[in-house]
């Protein structure tokens, strides 16, 4: 397997469960009313997944060895864009958390803003997931020799392994911020 691969395979959980998200956020449009958990859990999966792990590798593993080469000026150009995007990703999903926890406070209001920003991310990344799967990936990949991506491929698992226990000890830093107040 190549490097491309893993990456593409976690693009499809990714459009999976947006589409999932994008189905919820009709209901609750049309009930006028949204359960939080499952924006909590949404916004978790972006988080983790979406984010951490799927743009943290690409970032911290293809992109670095990436920005090594000598690549065409549009495959640099469109990896500055993915960047911007990941970092517009992050931005949004922060303000769908506020949103949704101002939401929990018993502030209805901000019901279409949890509304707005869940289509913008809904919206976003099949068009992301587009960009990477048919424009960069492919002729990016092909700045790295044979070896280069069968070390990159065993780095990616090695980051992968690393992620629960990542996940886990931010929330113990977290319960514990809580209870030592």
């Amino acid at each position: 397997m190549k490097p491309i691969g893993p990456l593409m395979i976690e693009h499809r959980l990714i459009e999976k469960m947006l589409a999932s998200f994008m189905r919820y956020m009709d209901v609750a449009e049309m009930r006028q009313k949204i359960d939080p958990g499952l924006i909590d859990t949404a916004v978790d999966f972006i988080r983790i997944y979406a984010d951490r792990t799927h743009h943290g590798k690409e970032e911290e593993i293809l992109f670095r060895a990436l920005a090594k080469k000598d690549m065409a000026p549009d495959l640099k150009k469109i990896m500055q864009e993915l960047i911007s995007e990941h970092v517009w990703s992050r931005k949004t999903t922060t303000s769908l958390a506020q949103a949704n926890q101002g939401y929990l406070s018993g502030n209805g209001g901000r019901l279409s803003e949890i509304l707005f920003l869940a289509r913008e991310l809904g919206s976003f990344y099949p068009r992301h997931i587009e960009k990477e799967d048919e424009h960069f990936f492919v002729p990016a990949e092909e700045y790295l020799s044979k070896e280069e991506q069968a070390e990159m491929l065993t780095v990616f698992w090695e980051f992968d392994r690393k992620m629960i226990h990542e996940k886990y000890s931010q929330i113990v830093e977290e319960y514990n911020s809580i209870v030592s107040r």
